[in-house]
């Protein structure tokens, strides 16, 4: 499957979201790293779960403390790309399934909940970190209950998507791990981002889930 008709497929199993801009180009990536992946017989299942296992592996590292949790912004940088890869690989070997699609949210929600965790174990409080991780989490659950009710798209591209929190993640931790000694400080602003990137996101997604289904 060349990259026309990949980025097509891509947008039908989307909602016909275009595949322009920001989006578009890192389609072009993803399709660029699935086609050897595909070639090699790797199934989208196994991308999906090495994925998951990046994020969960990640926490180890912010544990220790010191400069290690570098090291987690590596794995969790990895993490996010590798999750954008299950999708082109199962396009690309033309394995799209329910059950796979089903197997991906839920990796993806338990990898949320590692980032935010990774957070406090950085130092954040509880009660920021946990928040953030609701807060995430009742903006997937917004998302696939409309869908359900007769949403045919993602409705709106918001503030808190995914790529959004790993992002935040990786960024509030390299501060952890570049200056250990404000770890405390750099994890509770990222949780804090998390909470405050998410319920703006939330506000977002469910001002267009309204208009659609009334």
């Amino acid at each position: 499957m060349d990259r026309g008709e990949y980025l097509q497929r891509w947008s039908a199993l989307h909602g016909e979201v275009p595949p322009t801009g920001l989006v578009g180009g890192w389609l072009r990536i993803s399709h660029a790293v699935a086609r050897p992946l595909t070639a090699l017989g790797v199934r989208p299942n196994t991308v999906t779960l090495a994925g998951l296992g990046l994020a969960g592996l990640a926490l180890w590292p912010v544990g220790a403390g010191g400069h290690w949790p570098l090291l987690a912004v590596l794995l969790i940088v990895l993490a996010g790309l590798v999750d954008s890869l299950d999708g082109a690989v199962a396009v690309l070997s033309d394995r799209v399934s329910r059950r796979g699609a089903v197997l991906d949210a839920c990796c993806d929600r338990v990898a949320d909940l590692c980032f935010a965790a990774a957070l406090g174990l950085a130092g954040a409080p509880a009660g920021w970190w946990l928040a953030g991780a609701a807060v995430a989490l009742l903006h997937e659950q917004l998302r696939a209950n409309a869908r359900v009710q007769g949403m045919r798209d993602v409705g709106v591209v918001t503030v808190a998507e995914r790529p959004t929190r790993v992002i935040m993640t990786a960024a509030f931790l390299l501060g952890v791990g570049l200056y250990p000694g404000r770890a405390g400080d750099w994890a509770t602003a990222g949780a804090i981002a998390w909470t405050a990137v998410g319920i703006v996101g939330f506000v977002q997604l469910a001002l267009v889930v309204r208009r659609r289904l009334d």
